[in-house]
């Protein structure tokens, strides 16, 4: 019997602003999340990777792929912030790669999205965000960082958002060392056996610790370098 995939999607900001640390960061970041996963047997066995960036264009990357042939890819910083396309491209990356439960079979489990952002789009964008908060394709969290970001934009997405204000190599560095607790935890609850189809139970012993609202799933509470946005 083939085992159910988690699908996780990152979509990094790769436009001008991010130049230099935040970037390089980001890289470090990624490097550092596939190896971390790499350690683990739960996630090995079932999360799959895709990374989606976004600047003056929309690309993904390295579409979605299990964790023992990804390679974290080297991307740069330039242009815009193609937000909209960015989130039409996730749309039909999840459409084409996630498979659908079917009467014969059970499909992948819900996505686990992190999008993480500096600044405001430079594209059409709402008509998509509103799309993809009615479809709810996952667990979707958004993440804004820098004084520029407006986390209300990202609300139109989600209301799971989160606040870095500093962009410091540090904060980022803890950011994806949550983004790879957030994975390894959901892979192992999803293969526990009691695990109900499409839904992710919290966590035993975890309620008196504050975690981020996503639906469906309880996630490690955040570092301290990031807030939960109201």
């Amino acid at each position: 019997m083939s085992v159910r995939r988690l699908p996780v999607y990152i979509l990094a900001d790769c436009s001008g602003s991010m130049n230099g640390a935040p970037i390089e960061s980001v890289k470090s970041g990624i490097r550092s999340l596939h190896s971390e996963l790499m350690g683990d047997p739960s996630a090995v066995e079932c999360a799959y990777l895709s990374v989606i960036t976004f600047d003056a264009n929309a690309q993904q990357v390295v579409p979605l792929t299990e964790l023992t042939s990804f390679v974290p890819p080297d991307i740069r910083a330039g242009g815009t912030t193609s937000f909209g396309a960015a989130l039409k491209l996730l749309m039909d990356s999840i459409d084409r790669e996630v498979q659908k439960t079917t009467p014969e079979k059970k499909g992948d489990w819900k996505p686990l999205i992190f999008i993480f952002t500096d600044g405001e789009p430079t594209d059409d964008w709402e008509a998509h965000a509103a799309s993809i908060k009615q479809r709810r394709p996952g667990n979707l969290i958004a993440v804004a960082c820098g004084e520029k970001a407006d986390p209300d934009v990202l609300k139109h997405c989600t209301e799971t958002v989160l606040v870095m204000k500093e962009m410091t190599p540090d904060a980022f560095k803890q950011f994806f060392k949550w983004v790879s607790a957030s994975i390894k935890q959901t892979s192992q609850k999803i293969g526990a056996p009691a695990a109900a189809p499409g839904a992710m139970p919290p966590v035993p012993g975890a309620a008196a610790a504050p975690t981020v609202p996503a639906e469906g799933i309880a996630l490690p509470p955040p570092p301290p370098q990031i807030v939960i946005h109201p």
